[in-house]
């Protein structure tokens, strides 16, 4: 057994880099170490505020910034550092470096193409895509559509932050053709609000926000009749397989990681055809769900990944 500890701006909470960092912890405990975390925000074991993504003051060391500093504390130490975003990939960190290499550093990325990115700067990694409870708790889907008090329309579900790249206005133009409500279950951030607020002016389209606090992320799946991600850019996008295991359609803007996702042999509607959504809402196929949960057990079952975690602890000697 080995104590290990779990580092991030952010952690307990809802987004996705949170939720992952919860399924590694799980694994981590399940193989049998002493996990111990530490973050910014959120819920951990020891909460450093200068840690947060929007510290006022981030700690500093020699005047070096927060990330600098973690960096300058794992020198020589034994490290698996976990790539959910690379900074180049999003334009406003477009001008920070990459991750740093040590000799006792191991390099995991969620996706294929940050994996070749880094390659191409350098720094070897291995691809370890997120991964899912194949058999979620049942939502209550009569239960979710009498609070939101929409029982018989067709409802399309949105489970992602409303910010620029999730692509709101492709998500309300497909509602509007399908003529269906959108229900944005995360908020607004990163500024957002004053576009999300001009859109839903300007849109016929009914727009829940916001998950009330009697139902749960599973009674939102049960209630949609159509899981959609517009994105342009995901580093992952858990909502994809999260529509597969709560047995739901998925319309899909096919954004990068998108496509390394549907290489796995998922059957999702493209966003913009909106024929063939129509005819399936009206004629629902179980063997859509049935095929897609078939491949979501193979390539990205949780029940998996402490097995594939430890092979790769074991690359750094750690048993």
């Amino acid at each position: 057994m080995a104590h290990l500890s779990v580092l991030s701006f952010r952690l307990g909470g809802s987004d996705g880099v949170a939720i992952e960092a919860a399924k590694w912890i799980a694994a981590l405990r399940q193989l049998g170490h002493e996990v111990r975390t530490v973050a910014g925000e959120g819920r951990a074991d020891v909460l450093l505020d200068g840690l947060a993504i929007d510290a006022a003051s981030p700690p500093r060391l020699d005047h070096l910034a927060a990330r600098d500093v973690v960096y300058q504390l794992l020198e020589g130490r034994r490290a698996l550092l976990h790539h959910h975003d690379l900074a180049w990939q999003r334009p406003h960190l477009a001008h920070l470096d990459g991750p740093r290499d040590e000799p006792l550093w191991r390099h995991v990325t969620i996706n294929e193409l940050s994996r070749q990115e880094l390659l191409e700067r350098g720094v070897e990694a291995v691809t370890l895509m997120n991964s899912f409870d194949c058999e979620p708790p049942l939502g209550d889907r009569a239960r979710a559509r009498a609070i939101l008090a929409t029982p018989d329309e067709r409802l399309v579900l949105l489970p992602t932050r409303a910010i620029a790249r999730k692509n709101l206005e492709g998500a309300l133009q497909l509602c509007s053709a399908l003529g269906a409500s959108l229900w944005i279950l995360g908020p607004a951030e990163d500024g957002y609000e004053p576009e999300l607020e001009r859109l839903l002016e300007a849109t016929t389209v009914t727009v829940y926000r916001g998950l009330d606090q009697h139902l749960s992320v599973h009674d939102a799946y049960a209630a949609a009749d159509l899981v959609v991600m517009p994105s342009t850019w995901e580093g992952f996008g858990n909502p994809v397989l999260e529509s597969v295991t709560h047995r739901r359609p998925l319309a899909l803007n096919p954004y990068p990681v998108a496509r390394e996702i549907m290489a796995f042999g998922f059957k999702f509607f493209e966003l913009t055809d909106v024929r063939s959504i129509d005819q399936f809402l009206s004629r629902p196929d179980e063997g859509l769900y049935e095929h897609n949960l078939g491949v979501a057990r193979k390539n990205f079952n949780v029940d998996d990944l402490p097995e594939r975690l430890a092979a790769i602890l074991a690359s750094l000697d750690i048993h």
